[in-house]
């Protein structure tokens, strides 16, 4: 399965996810393809639309391969074979872990304006990303809003990798996916507009639907 670009990812995935998982009340995305997918979703479920924010740690030499990631809250997902087989330490993780806090702080302070996480407990969460290769974002990302006591938590996505949806459908509820191809190499090739997305398009995108649906 192809897609036109991430709007159209959304509305294919809006449906999927209405039909797989009901209709969340909140939508978080992953910035920033994740936020484009998620705004769709959200404003075509009636849902808040928000931003959880997720760093890969790549592998030294190797930075778009993860080895980790670290969600906003210092919550930690970490590739174990991957950092056995080409001798990442922890303590590189660690360190790693400490320099994107100070990127997740700046993105809190510009997509969130600084606020915390929205309250959680009791509500149906869908975190949403424009694509899982490793799922390791995916998988911090959803270990932090777990510890929120949401209701349900769906995490979905427009394409995944096997690897992926296996990795997240061990924490979450409910995995929503649309596309597992046999053979995936990067989650853009499968976008026929995969154009990078600007900070200021994300704060526009929940500016203009942040806080409720439609």
């Amino acid at each position: 399965m192809y897609f036109e670009d991430r709007l159209d990812a959304g509305e294919k995935l809006a449906r999927e996810v209405e039909r797989r998982a009901g209709r969340p009340t909140i939508v978080l995305g992953i910035p920033r393809g994740g936020v484009v997918v998620g705004y769709v979703i959200a404003n075509r479920l009636n849902a808040r639309l928000d931003v959880i924010i997720a760093r890969k740690i790549g592998v030294p030499g190797n930075p778009e391969l993860a080895v980790a990631a670290v969600a906003e809250d210092g919550e930690m997902a970490v590739e174990e074979e991957v950092a056995t087989l080409y001798g990442v330490s922890q303590d590189y993780i660690e360190r790693a872990a400490k320099r994107e806090a100070e990127e997740i702080r700046k993105r809190v302070e510009k997509f969130r304006e600084g606020r915390s996480l929205p309250e959680m407990s009791g509500e149906d969460v869908l975190i949403v990303d424009d694509g899982l290769a490793t799922g390791t974002t995916m998988v911090a990302a959803l270990k932090c809003v777990k510890k929120r006591l949401p209701r349900r938590l769906v995490a979905a996505a427009p394409v995944a990798s096997m690897e992926a949806v296996m990795k997240v459908r061990a924490i979450a509820d409910e995995v929503v996916v649309l596309s597992v191809p046999e053979e995936f190499f990067a989650i853009g090739e499968f976008y026929r507009d995969f154009s990078q997305i600007s900070d200021e398009e994300v704060v526009q995108y929940l500016s203009s639907l942040r806080g409720g649906g439609r």
